[in-house]
């Protein structure tokens, strides 16, 4: 066991606090962003669940007839988007190849061009910074635990 960080989170040389700093910040703003395309995500099973209980409900209101209900649900509701000219699945799509897809790409223009593409550099000297060197459970990486298993 060596004990010491992998080469792929060490800071390049002459790269400064402040650059790790910075890109630890934009790590985390892509990180807030990631969890916002999942909600989307989420909202978008959400509404397609909705529609298809909508469509129970519907029919349901048929054979008890409630018509006027049915019908107002049908034509008022059913397969209506919920933004101006998007279903759910529009969202996303230009979410991901808008916003998203320009967010992800500085992100990744920032890391190839200031540390050599290293990813969670900051993350990694705040880990050694805090880790008890020799302790069980505070290892370096992976391969340092003795039953690690790829």
């Amino acid at each position: 066991m060596s004990d010491e960080r992998d080469a792929a989170h060490q800071r390049p040389s002459g790269v400064t606090d402040e650059t790790i700093e910075a890109l630890g910040k934009l790590s985390a703003a892509l990180d807030h962003v990631e969890d916002a395309r999942g909600h989307l995500y989420a909202f978008h099973r959400l509404m397609g669940s909705g529609e298809s209980t909508l469509e129970e409900a519907h029919a349901l209101l048929e054979e008890a007839g409630h018509t006027d209900l049915a019908d107002s649900l049908d034509r008022d509701v059913l397969g209506g988007d919920p933004l101006p000219g998007m279903w759910s699945f529009q969202m996303v799509e230009s979410f991901d190849d808008g916003y998203y897809a320009r967010a992800k790409g500085l992100h990744q223009r920032a890391l190839d061009e200031l540390v050599e593409g290293r990813r969670h550099v900051f993350e990694a000297e705040m880990k050694e910074l805090r880790r008890t060197h020799g302790r069980d459970g505070h290892e370096a990486k992976p391969s340092d635990v003795d039953d690690y298993q790829r």
